[in-house]
């Protein structure tokens, strides 16, 4: 092979690493706004559980323990959204690489390139996915106080 052929093959290469990095960017943004989600779920689950280890009142208690579950649920569909988010990142990482083994090896692997991507994108759908319904789960919350803080002021 010549010279320039070898160049213009590398920089073909580039040209379609370049989409997916973007893709990998802004992942990479999406799991630091799922562990940032983590991290508070994780501090609210650490209070509550330092005022149950207090002599509290009953009601206290319970309404603790259902805030506590409620966390947990929170906590486990933002871990599976943290794990598919990496599981697409691999992904996207193993295309790229493939990107460039491929005309190396001067092989045609553009069947593994497509599965490999759309597999990364079945990942991120399923993490968007579990972010959604975490975020569902958060609003509930207010959307429940807001209905007992009307009943309450309505008695009033």
């Amino acid at each position: 092979m010549e010279l320039p052929t070898q160049v213009a093959t590398v920089a073909q290469v580039i040209q379609l690493a370049v989409a997916p990095v973007f893709l990998l960017a802004g992942v990479g943004a999406l799991l630091n706004v799922l562990t940032s989600r983590l991290s508070r779920i994780i501090d609210a689950f650490h209070k509550l559980e330092n005022s149950l280890l207090e002599d509290s009142q009953t009601t206290d208690r319970a309404r603790s323990l259902a805030s506590i579950s409620y966390l947990s649920r929170r906590a486990r569909l933002i871990h599976w959204a943290i794990s598919l988010c990496t599981s697409c990142y691999l992904l996207v990482c193993m295309v790229v690489v493939t990107l460039f083994i491929a005309p190396e090896l001067q092989l045609d692997l553009s069947r593994a390139i497509a599965g490999l991507f759309i597999a990364a994108m079945l990942a991120l759908i399923a993490a968007l996915s579990c972010f959604l319904r975490e975020i569902n789960l958060a609003t509930s919350v207010i959307e429940n106080l807001d209905r007992s803080a009307l009943r309450i002021h309505g008695r009033n």
